[in-house]
C-alpha cells in the first residue's frame, strides 16, 4: 500500500514465495505488497528505516538510572531487578510504584548485555580416546527405601569422557577416600583397562581440616599412580571444569525416576537388588556407546593383578561394655574382644576388624543422622551370652531399645512387662533373646511369639526353656561286656603277645 513501510518479514515472504517458482503477482499478493515493491525488492532497491534515536514516552526511571543505579550495578553487578526494586522505594517511598518492576529488570538485563562485565565462557573439548576418565557423588533425585526402611546413600558414577561408557556405585555416608577408591576400582575392573587420567571433583566434603585434606590428597595420588593414572581434580566451586560427568549425573537420576516409576515402587528388598536394578539402567546407557567404547578399549592401560587399598586403618580398644567408637558411631562387638586393641580397616559400607593378622568380626557400618550427631549398632548376638548371666541389666540398659533386634520384639518386650514382674519381664526378654541365638531363630520365633501375643498372653519362661533349652536325650549306645580273663591277659601281658604273634 501507498506510504506504508514493507516490513523485513514481508520482503523474506517474498523472496521465499520467488524462490518456489511464484511470480512475482502471486509472491507479491502473498506477501501483501505490491508488484512493483516487488521487482524493488528483487533489484535490491529498498530502503532500510532509519533507527528511531527518540523515547516515544517518557523515562520513568530517568532521574535514578544513570545517577543511583549504575554506580550500584557497576560496584556489584550481580544486584538483581528486584533488589534494586526495593533500594528505590526505601530511598524514595511511593515515587517508583511496583508496576515499574518489570522496566527496571528489563533496564539491567540490557545494561548487562551492553555494559556489563565479561561472563565466564565454557571451551567444548574433545578428548581423544582412553585419555580421561572422570568421577563424581550425586544424590538421587528419589528417595530409595530398602526392606521399607530409609536407605541414605550417594550414587558414585565413573565416564570415560571419549565413549561415555559409564559405571554407578552405591555409597553409604559422605564422600570419602574409601568411597572414591572403592567405586574408581570397581569401575576400572569393570571396564578391563584404565584411562592415562583420571579427573574427580575438589572432594572438600570429605575432609574437616588441613590434614585431612593433606592426607586425602595423598591417597588420592598413591591410588591413581597405582593404576597409572594421571590424578586431576577441578578447582573448588566450578562444576563444569568436571562438565563431561556433571551433565550425565542429570540424565542418569531421571532414568532412575522414570525406571522407579514404572516399576511402580521405590522399596528394595536389599541392597543388592537396588544395585541389580542400577546395573540393568547402567547397561542399557552402556549399549549406546558401544562402537566409541571399543575404539577406546584399544588406547586403555592393563589393570594391576591386585585391587589397591581401598579403606582407611585405625586402631581402637574394646570397652568393658563389649563396645568400639569409630568416626562418632558406637559398635558391640563380641565379648571375647573386651579389653583387646583391635586393628580396623574402614571402607565406606563397612568395618573389618582385627587382631594381629586374625579377622574376627566384620560390621556393617552406620553414619550419624546429622554433622554433629552420633550414631550406634547394637547387635545383640555380640553380648546375649553376657546378659543372660545378669538379665536383670536389660531392664535399665541404655541399650536396651537398640539390643532389641527390630519392632517386634518391642512389643514383645512392651507385652511383657504388662503380662510380667519387671524382674520376670527382664528374664523372659533376655531368655528369648538367647533362644533366637542359640537356635538361629529370629524371625519364625519374634512371628510365633507376636501371633500369641496378639490371641492371647506369652508364654512363660519355663513353656520356653522346656521347648527351646531341654537337651535332647542321648543316643543308646550297647554295652558289650568282656570277660575277665581278657582282663588278666591284659595286666600280665599275655594279651600283647598274642597280638604281636598274629601280627
Amino acid at each position: 500500500m501507498p506510504g506504508k513501510h514493507i516490513t523485513q518479514l514481508q520482503e523474506e515472504l517474498y523472496m521465499k514465495n520467488r524462490q518456489k517458482g511464484h511470480t512475482q503477482i502471486i509472491s507479491a499478493a502473498k506477501a501483501g505488497i505490491s508488484v512493483r515493491s516487488g521487482r524493488r525488492i528483487e533489484k535490491g532497491e529498498t530502503t532500510k528505516p532509519k533507527a528511531r534515536t527518540w523515547r516515544t514516552r517518557k523515562d520513568p526511571l530517568a532521574e535514578v538510572w544513570e545517577s543511583e543505579l549504575i554506580p550500584l550495578l557497576e560496584k556489584e553487578p550481580s544486584l538483581t531487578g528486584i533488589t534494586l526494586w526495593d533500594y528505590l522505594d526505601e530511598q524514595h517511598p511511593g515515587k517508583y510504584p511496583e508496576k515499574l518492576l518489570r522496566t527496571l529488570q528489563r533496564r539491567v538485563k540490557h545494561w548487562r548485555a551492553t555494559r556489563g562485565p565479561d561472563k565466564a565462557v565454557i571451551f567444548r573439548q574433545s578428548l581423544p580416546a582412553g585419555l580421561q576418565g572422570l568421577s563424581d557423588f550425586t544424590h538421587p533425585n528419589t528417595a530409595i527405601t530398602i526392606d521399607q526402611k530409609p536407605f541414605d546413600h550417594l550414587l558414585y558414577q565413573f565416564r570415560l569422557a571419549f565413549s561415555g561408557w559409564c559405571h554407578v556405585h552405591i555409597i553409604r555416608g559422605g564422600e570419602s577416600y574409601s568411597a572414591l577408591a572403592d567405586g574408581l576400582q570397581s569401575a576400572l575392573h569393570s571396564l578391563g583397562g584404565a584411562p592415562r587420567e583420571h579427573r574427580t571433583d575438589s572432594l572438600s566434603a570429605a575432609y574437616v581440616n588441613m590434614a585431612e585434606k593433606q592426607r586425602l590428597t595423598e591417597d588420592y595420588q598413591a591410588l591413581c599412580q597405582y593404576y597409572g593414572m594421571q590424578p586431576t581434580t577441578n578447582n573448588l566451586g566450578v562444576s563444569h571444569e568436571n562438565g563431561a560427568i556433571e551433565s550425565p549425573h542429570g540424565s542418569l537420576k531421571r532414568r532412575i525416576e522414570q525406571a522407579i516409576k514404572l516399576r511402580g515402587s521405590n522399596d528394595f528388598p536389599t541392597v543388592h537388588a537396588y544395585q541389580a536394578f542400577l546395573q540393568r539402567i547402567v547397561d542399557k546407557l552402556n549399549r549406546r556407546c558401544q562402537g566409541r567404547l571399543a575404539e577406546e578399549h584399544k588406547t586403555l592401560m592393563p589393570l594391576p593383578e591386585r585391587r589397591f587399598i581401598d579403606y582407611s586403618e585405625l586402631t581402637v580398644k574394646v570397652t568393658r561394655s563389649s563396645t568400639i567408637t569409630v568416626k562418632r558411631a558406637l559398635y558391640t562387638v563380641p565379648s571375647r574382644l573386651i579389653g583387646e586393641a583391635i586393628r580396623i580397616h574402614l571402607y565406606h559400607d563397612r568395618l573389618e576388624c582385627f587382631v594381629g593378622q586374625t579377622r574376627v568380626v566384620e560390621l556393617p557400618r552406620v553414619y550419624p543422622a546429622t554433622a554433629t550427631g552420633r550414631a550406634r549398632r547394637i547387635d545383640y548376638r555380640h553380648i546375649i551370652h553376657a546378659l543372660a548371666a545378669k538379665p536383670q541389666a536389660f531392664r535399665f540398659s541404655q541399650f536396651r531399645e537398640d539390643i532389641l533386634p527390630d519392632a517386634q520384639y518391642r512389643q514383645l518386650w512392651q507385652k511383657a512387662q504388662q503380662q510380667f514382674t519387671p524382674q520376670d519381664a527382664s528374664k523372659w526378654m533376655v531368655a528369648v533373646l538367647r533362644i533366637a541365638y542359640d537356635h538361629d531363630c529370629e524371625k519364625p520365633l519374634g512371628d510365633e511369639l507376636a501371633l500369641q501375643a496378639a490371641h492371647g498372653d506369652l508364654p512363660d519362661l519355663k513353656s520356653l526353656q522346656a521347648r527351646y533349652l531341654t537337651p535332647d536325650a542321648p543316643p543308646q549306645i550297647p554295652l558289650r561286656q568282656h570277660a575277665i580273663a581278657d582282663y588278666d591277659q591284659l595286666l600280665t601281658g599275655q594279651w600283647m603277645q598274642q597280638e604281636v604273634g598274629h601280627g
